[in-house]
């Protein structure tokens, strides 16, 4: 979901996809990047879960963040978006010094957690009210009702959000982490347990809310998904193993497609970590 600066609910994720790869030039003729951050690290109990991760995307690109389970994304997202405060780091997001301005950033920024967060005793358009009331939003109700348009939402505004499927709860996650018109989504495997179709649809939608400039930062698990972004970030034991587009680096991994470099990384990665542990 959205991330003010209180500790609103936060809206859950599911697993969409693509079939097949999309490639625009989005970006190509707004190089600035919404997020320019490099040295990003973050412990627990002295075991580093994010350790010197750079990161650059450029305004209006897709990007994919894979990597294995627990190998640094979600504390990554968290940190990027204010919710999560780093052992170290610098850089910025939109613009703006992702440490010291991190209230800021956190309202012009859209998070979507990996689990749905938002309040399932109340209806969609209650939760949506409740998010736009949040962020002090003027004319809410007309900003209630745009958001149930564009996410097909609008049949089943009073419907409680606990009755709802998976791919409708995606949606309305999706409708809470756009109310407040944020320039950066970052989405946090939105389309686990989502059925195929669902998917598909939540990826278009992600491809039309970049050709409206919105940057996006998706972590995620499925391939097709990942060949429908601009670029990619590899993350395994808290460190960056690749990044490029996904032709680029199965190219430089000497494989035969994309999870076939990924396996490899990792076990390169695996090699060395046991090595310097």
């Amino acid at each position: 979901m959205t991330a003010p600066s209180a500790g609103p609910p936060q809206a859950g994720a599911h697993h969409l996809g693509g079939s097949g790869a999309v490639r625009r030039d989005r970006g190509a003729d707004s190089p600035e990047l919404a997020i320019d951050v490099k040295g990003l690290a973050k412990s627990y109990g002295g075991r580093k879960v994010v350790d010197g991760v750079d990161m650059q995307v450029a305004t209006g690109r897709i990007v994919g963040f894979l990597g294995p389970n627990g190998s640094g994304k979600t504390t990554s997202l968290r940190m990027l978006c204010g919710l999560l405060t780093p052992d170290a780091g610098e850089g910025r997001v939109l613009g703006l010094d992702f440490r010291r301005q991190a209230a800021e950033v956190k309202r012009q920024v859209g998070y979507m957690t990996q689990r749905f967060g938002l309040y399932e005793d109340l209806s969609i358009r209650e939760n949506l009210d409740f998010i736009a009331r949040l962020f002090s939003m003027d004319r809410r109700r007309q900003a209630v009702d745009g958001a149930l348009e564009r996410l097909g939402l609008k049949s089943r505004e009073q419907q409680l959000a606990g009755a709802l499927s998976g791919g409708w709860k995606q949606r309305l996650a999706l409708a809470a982490c756009l109310l407040h018109r944020p320039r950066l989504l970052l989405l946090d495997e939105p389309t686990a347990g989502v059925d195929p179709k669902a998917r598909r649809e939540f990826w278009d939608q992600i491809h039309q809310l970049a050709q409206e400039g919105i940057t996006v930062l998706v972590s995620t698990h499925y391939m097709d998904e990942a060949e429908r972004c601009d670029e990619l970030v590899y993350i395994a034991y808290g460190r960056v193993l690749a990044r490029g587009t996904a032709a680029s680096i199965v190219a430089e991994a000497g494989a035969g497609d994309l999870e076939d470099a990924f396996v490899r990384l990792v076990g390169q990665a695996t090699d060395n970590f046991t090595d310097t542990a």
